[in-house]
């Protein structure tokens, strides 16, 4: 059985149960990370050197970590013509654009952002810097709200890889109990990935 090592709770490894789940793959999940350990063990050392979540480890031992590979890896190897990662070079392109500026851009304000509301004690938390997380993340979900105004995706009408990387964080900002800016795009945007059953199992969750 493919095993998905990684707890349900990480961000990233929603990203990657989400995309197994569209492309109707089966797997194991196996908790690791965070308050169920593992991953310094050198068994899982041998598969992910960083020791972080999440890791795929294929049926003959074969192994991927890097949330944004391992999603890659799945389509292009098991779905290598569907639209989740369309293969024609301009859309897969657009795809891997809002893929990178997720990663690069949106993941730092809005770990900020969550952990200072979920996971940090709250004499500990730094207000002022959750303050410039939510204007930075502001800025950001603007620009999705201006992409999502004439398609239902943000790639257009069908959900790719892009959805699956934004997803978790536009549930996160929606969720969170924040001060949010008015964006009605990016509202009905986070109602069309609400359609998506994997996104319903795997990423809209209660926070924790």
């Amino acid at each position: 059985m493919r095993r998905l090592w990684g707890r349900a709770s990480s961000s990233n490894v929603m990203k990657v149960l989400w995309t197994l789940d569209e492309l109707g793959l089966d797997y194991e999940r196996i908790d690791a990370g965070g308050a169920f350990g593992k991953t310094k063990d050198p068994a899982y050392r041998a598969m992910n050197p960083m020791g972080l979540v999440p890791t795929l480890e294929e049926e003959d031992g074969w192994s991927l970590w890097e949330s944004n590979a391992i999603a890659r890896y799945l389509c292009n190897r098991y779905a290598p013509s569907g639209s989740l990662y369309p293969a024609e070079p301009r859309a897969r392109a657009k795809v891997e654009t809002w893929m990178d500026w997720t990663l690069g851009h949106v993941t730092s304000p809005m770990v900020t952002i969550f952990f200072t509301h979920i996971r940090i004690p709250e004499p500990d938390r730094d207000w002022k810097a959750e303050g410039k997380a939510r204007e930075d993340a502001g800025r950001l979900f603007r620009i999705v709200d201006a992409q999502v105004a004439a398609s239902r995706f943000l790639c257009g009408d069908h959900v790719t890889l892009a959805d699956l990387s934004l997803g978790c964080w536009v549930h996160r900002w929606h969720a969170l109990p924040i001060e949010r800016p008015d964006l009605p795009n990016l509202a009905r945007y986070y109602e069309a990935l609400k359609t998506r059953p994997g996104f319903v199992k795997h990423v809209a969750l209660p926070l924790e």
